[in-house]
């Protein structure tokens, strides 16, 4: 596809996506639609279109506008550039009463001479006959329409071998002004048509026109600047040529030279030409019966009316009557002129041959070109047809042959086989969007249904919910007044462990009093056995003591009997004393034992005091920490509640 700037004709920003140009187009693929800014748009495709102008006349937004060589014709004119014109005969019958003039005002910009296309319409008229009776080249169909050769070239190449190879009216008239008078201007065509671009673009005509100019823009540009001059006409004079840009004109010219004996199809109109050549093609292929030539137009009232004039122009019959007068004139010209009413056709033949006997009829034959390969519309296949409808939704035969017309196609396979070729998209198709708008229905009833039954379902949970809520109100209610209970029964806990700890840090003196109080009886204990031992020591010694005396006195006899018992007596003493401290000494040992055992039951006292000590003093942390975090609770517990209360509300 090309760009649609790169098209004669082009889509502007008027275009509304309306399918019309489409419905009026004989190219399936010449128009293609598009989204853009959030709307469609229908764009031409330059390589498929014919710019036959049918989109124009369908088009009632003005969203079809066209590219001609008016502004570069005037450019070069200014920058010195030797031009002649090429005029159409129906630049006369459009413009009767400016033509002189602004013929005038063009040759006061340097335009050089004027020559009418009527007169190379006589040479094609003279080639035509020349060739057909020549070469018994019968069913021919005439080429003076550039969207008729654009069509065949493109897509019906079946018809290029009956395509008459005479130049058109503009061309012939172009080689007779290069050839014939030599004449080494540059020429512009003053044209009622835009496909005129295609054709002298095209290599087959070896570029002898440089330039399109377009009534439409031409008087625009005139208007604009108010170009006007002295009064001024066209050079060269012609006959019946000038009555080509009527529908039958060609018709009407071979009638003249030839008699109406011989049948010419005489065929015009955007619709009915390219059915026509469709069945036409037909018809060649089965070696039917032909005609003796085909006119054929792509305007419905011919070239006068083509697809570049102004639309003012376009709504009425001033023009016919105007080109009447002009065939008219032609037909009054004295018998030795070919065109003369008192002449039989077959006199006239003879006269317009001698006309043109100096004429090389080789010069005036073109070629034509297959453009049909790269302008193939593709065919889908019956298994990506049936994909493309069920993607349509278009499941049965009824639904696939609904042939509404409102896509632009007049049947629902066109539209498909656009689809096919990309040119066009499903959602164009105003049943599918139906279809799609019903299911979106149905799907919002039963969505609407389901949000009832949701609506009912939540007013329930509601319902459940704020009956719920005011349950868990009631629950933090009772929460709070036992987080508060529990805050002062934590803070009563923490006071006592507080008072605990002190207790418990004067157990822990007592005890280390009592351990100090004890190691002090351990000392005494010690020094206790220490005499206990020389006690032992000195009752041992007085026993000796009392022993000797007892010798001594025995010795002594009666003298020494006071002196035993004394003896006796200190004996028993020393013994007593003894026993006294053996006993003594074996109670140092209990007590000692009692003592080693009380300072070790006094240590673990020591040590589980400081235990508890220690316990007490973490419990009392972790209260203040409770007691903390038991107020967060609460202040918790309150927003809860005033959330839920909220909630409820």
């Amino acid at each position: 596809m090309s760009a649609s700037a790169e098209s004669f004709v082009y889509t502007n920003e008027n275009c509304i996506g309306c399918n019309k140009c489409i419905s009026v187009c004989p190219v399936l693929t010449a128009n293609y639609a598009v989204e853009e800014n959030g709307g469609n748009k229908i764009v031409v495709d330059g390589d498929a279109c014919i710019h036959c102008g049918a989109c124009f006349d369908a088009c009632e937004h003005n969203a079809r506008s066209f590219r001609d060589d008016t502004e570069r014709f005037f450019e070069d004119l200014k920058k010195g550039e030797k031009i002649s014109l090429l005029l159409a005969p129906a630049f006369l019958a459009n413009y009767p009463k400016e033509y002189a003039s602004v013929l005038g005002g063009l040759k006061k910009l340097g335009v050089n001479h004027l020559i009418s296309v009527s007169f190379g319409a006589d040479i094609t008229t003279w080639g035509y006959i020349k060739y057909i009776t020549e070469n018994n080249f019968t069913g021919g169909i005439s080429q003076p329409c550039p969207a008729v050769v654009n069509y065949i070239e493109k897509y019906v190449p079946e018809l290029l071998p009956k395509l008459i190879p005479v130049h058109s009216p503009l061309m012939c008239g172009a080689i007779y002004v290069k050839k014939y008078m030599k004449l080494p201007d540059k020429l512009a065509f003053i044209s009622p048509c835009i496909a005129k671009k295609y054709e002298i673009e095209d290599p087959n005509t070896y570029g002898y026109v440089s330039y399109n100019v377009t009534f439409r823009h031409l008087m625009d540009y005139v208007r604009k600047h108010n170009i006007k001059g002295e009064d001024v006409s066209d050079e060269i004079e012609y006959g019946l040529g000038s009555i080509y840009p009527m529908p039958g004109g060609l018709k009407e010219n071979v009638y003249w030279f030839c008699g109406e004996e011989v049948f010419i199809r005489q065929i015009e109109g955007e619709k009915h030409m390219y059915e026509f050549l469709e069945d036409y093609k037909e018809r060649v292929l089965k070696g039917k019966q032909l005609p003796f030539m085909v006119d054929a137009l792509n305007c419905a009232n011919g070239c006068i009316y083509g697809t570049a004039i102004e639309e003012e122009k376009a709504g009425g019959d001033d023009n016919l009557y105007a080109l009447q007068e002009i065939k008219e004139a032609s037909k009054r010209k004295g018998l030795n002129h070919p065109f003369a009413k008192g002449l039989s056709p077959k006199q006239r033949l003879k006269r317009f041959n001698h006309q043109f006997a100096k004429l090389d009829i080789h010069d005036f034959i073109r070629k034509y070109t297959d453009h049909s390969k790269e302008n193939k519309i593709r065919k889908p296949s019956e298994a990506q047809l049936d994909e493309i409808y069920l993607s349509m939704e278009k499941r049965t035969e009824e639904e696939r042959t609904v042939n509404c017309s409102a896509c632009g196609y007049e049947t629902c396979a066109k539209m498909a086989v656009a689809i096919h070729n990309g040119c066009n998209v499903k959602s164009n198709c105003i049943h599918y969007i139906k279809d799609m708008i019903e299911k979106e229905k149905e799907m919002a009833e039963n969505l609407s249904t389901q949000m009832q039954e949701k609506n009912a379902f939540i007013e329930k949970k509601n319902e459940q919910i704020s009956s719920l809520v005011e349950s868990v109100a009631r629950d933090f209610e009772m929460l709070d007044k036992s987080i508060h209970e529990m805050a002062a029964g934590n803070a009563s806990n923490a006071e006592e462990s507080t008072g605990i700890n002190v207790l418990m840090m004067d157990v822990m003196e007592f005890s280390n009093e009592l351990k100090e109080a004890l190691a002090g009886i351990e000392v005494l204990t010690q020094s206790l056995q220490s005499n206990n031992e020389e006690i032992t020591n000195v009752a041992d010694e007085t026993n000796l003591l009392s022993l000797n005396a007892s010798i001594e006195a025995a010795r002594a006899g009666s003298a020494g009997r006071g002196f035993a018992i004394i003896a006796e007596n200190i004996k028993k003493l020393a013994d007593f004393s003894k026993e006294m401290a053996q006993d003594s000494e074996t109670n140092q040992e209990k007590i000692g034992a009692a003592v080693e055992m009380l300072l070790q039951k006094a240590e673990q006292l020591i040590n589980i005091i400081d235990n508890v000590n220690h316990k007490v003093t973490c419990l009392a942390a972790a209260t203040e920490e409770i007691a903390a975090a038991t107020q967060e609770v609460g202040e918790v517990s309150t927003n809860l509640k005033e959330k839920m209360e909220e909630l409820v509300q």
